[in-house]
């Protein structure tokens, strides 16, 4: 028998203590820097997003966002025979143990099962899915948990508005099963190491000493340009695949980044605006955890139903981009 993979469950987190623009300008002020509302929202489309509390970490929220998750599945969380999870800020510097072992640990998880993390960044849950698709069509697993976590308020710098405005913290979840018919219908993941500096955490440690800086850097101009470009390139080579065609596409459930390079990957794709699931403007850009928590916000809330088509896609630091074409 041909084996599938298909998701049976999504789960979402935010931590509780959401800011809003206002609320974040008047932070800034105090520190001599300027911005508005109207600023932040003209050139990203945010209103608000979250922050975690200084004594939770990124396998915290992730923990959260699976017990949902699994909820939703009808799943213990000994069902669960690997976890893949995405981050960009783990638990422990240098990455070990994984965030995804911790995961394992918090979630109770004794059944011996594999558990790691990936690193691609703002695309990181697209890698995950992509690897937890094989891993199940291949037959070495049988059910996935896939997660994207991060608390990039840590990696942030409150003194360059360009950038301190556009991130939150959250996480987002899903399981992966074997299936007997199609779940994921096509992926394609990339990567151009050529663009590796323009996003970025430019620091490394040695002797236990950070040396460079600690905090995010990003090119926006350079990000967006590109970013407007892969996305559809990547969007048409997972319908090719699939042998479909884009008005096949119930949902697009692009990385929330910046309103503006989503309206353009739906204007190429010829989508209409009312089939693209929007979270930007109250999560900000929660890095690999953007595409599931909005997944899961339009699963709960009813908008994508069972038989549906959605296509899931993200780009991020690297260069790294790619795509999800999924059935519900």
């Amino acid at each position: 028998m041909t084996l599938y993979s298909k998701i049976v469950g999504t789960g979402s987190y935010l931590p509780p203590k959401r800011v809003t623009n206002q609320e974040l300008a008047a932070q800034l002020a105090e520190k001599g820097i300027e911005t508005s509302d109207e600023w932040i929202v003209s050139r990203s489309g945010i209103s608000a997003r979250h922050y975690a509390a200084p004594d939770v970490q990124s396998s915290d929220l992730a923990v959260e966002a699976a017990k949902r998750a699994l909820d939703m599945a009808g799943l213990a969380a000994n069902d669960i025979d690997l976890i893949i999870l995405a981050s960009s800020t783990p638990d422990y510097f240098g990455g070990f143990p994984s965030t995804a072992c911790v995961v394992q640990r918090k979630l109770g998880i004794t059944n011996g099962s594999a558990a790691v993390d990936v690193q691609a960044v703002c695309s990181g849950f697209v890698y995950a899915v992509s690897i937890a698709d094989n891993f199940i069509k291949s037959g070495a697993h049988k059910t996935v948990l896939i997660i994207g976590a991060e608390v990039f308020s840590r990696i942030l710098n409150f003194e360059d508005r360009t950038t301190c405005v556009l991130f939150g913290d959250g996480a987002g979840a899903v399981i992966l099963s074997a299936a007997s018919e199609p779940g994921i219908l096509a992926t394609k993941l990339h990567a151009d190491g050529s663009h590796s500096e323009i996003l970025c955490v430019p620091g490394s440690v040695n002797s236990g000493i950070i040396e460079g800086s600690a905090f995010l850097y990003m090119d926006g101009k350079a990000v967006f340009k590109l970013a407007v470009s892969v996305l559809e390139k990547v969007a048409n080579e997972v319908l090719e695949i699939a042998g479909m065609r884009a008005d096949q596409v119930d949902w697009l459930v692009p990385h929330q980044a910046n309103i503006r390079i989503m309206h353009s990957t739906a204007k190429k794709l010829g989508l209409p605006l009312e089939k693209m699931v929007v979270t930007v403007d109250q999560h900000g850009n929660t890095s690999a955890a953007s595409i599931p928590l909005a997944l899961d916000v339009a699963v709960r809330d009813g908008r994508i139903k069972p038989g549906q088509n959605v296509m899931m896609e993200g780009v991020g630091g690297g260069f790294t981009w790619g795509a999800v074409l999924a059935r519900f």
